[in-house]
């Protein structure tokens, strides 16, 4: 149904009447309509609506290429980082080794033994990659810092240290309960 249409209510009983025009001759906004059946050119033309369009390309205009968000995790340290990346290439090289080894064993290649060896003598040096990253990771957490963990050196530390500053801010108020007295509690008076 249009803006133009209106329905009335029944007035005994039957069904509602349609009151719109058969043909509409004005909308809401005082455009002509012309019918269905009306040929293309007596049509009025509609408004020209590429404003979706252009507001996307004005968007994306005037959008950055990218959003920096912030890291989640911090960056790891660069020895480990090292170690991690050469982990990463030998496992990689060991891997397409152990599949070219496979190919050559399927092929009947007279190249399939000497990869199968080099794929062993990867897989010792891959296993090496990642224990080395394993091992860099925990010296410099132990040079530069300790995980604050339940099993941690820090946390007992910690509290050694705030056990202390209680100890000497409750000895502090002694001594100040003590001065508030007036000397009440000294036994002598020099």
């Amino acid at each position: 149904m249009g803006t133009a249409e209106r329905r009335e209510a029944p007035k005994d009983g039957g069904t509602a009447e349609s009151t719109a025009p058969s043909v509409p001759e004005e909308s809401d906004r005082g455009i002509p309509v012309a019918g269905p059946d009306a040929p293309a050119c007596e049509r009025p033309a509609r408004p020209k609506q590429s404003y979706p369009r252009e507001a996307r390309e004005q968007q994306s205009a005037n959008r950055p290429l990218w959003a920096e968000e912030p890291a989640r995790r911090r960056r790891l340290p660069d020895p480990v980082r090292t170690a991690a990346v050469r982990a990463v290439l030998v496992v990689a090289v060991t891997l397409i080794m152990a599949m070219v080894a496979f190919l050559c064993t399927l092929a009947g290649s007279w190249l399939a033994f000497p990869m199968v060896i080099g794929s062993v003598t990867g897989t010792v040096v891959a296993t090496w990659g990642v224990l080395d990253v394993w091992v860099t990771r925990q010296v410099w957490n132990q040079r530069h810092g300790v995980v604050s963990m339940p099993s941690s050196t820090a946390r007992a530390m910690r509290r050694e240290r705030r056990r202390a500053r209680r100890q000497a801010r409750s000895a502090e108020r002694a001594q100040e309960r003590i001065r508030r007295r007036g000397g009440a509690g000294q036994l002598s008076h020099s």
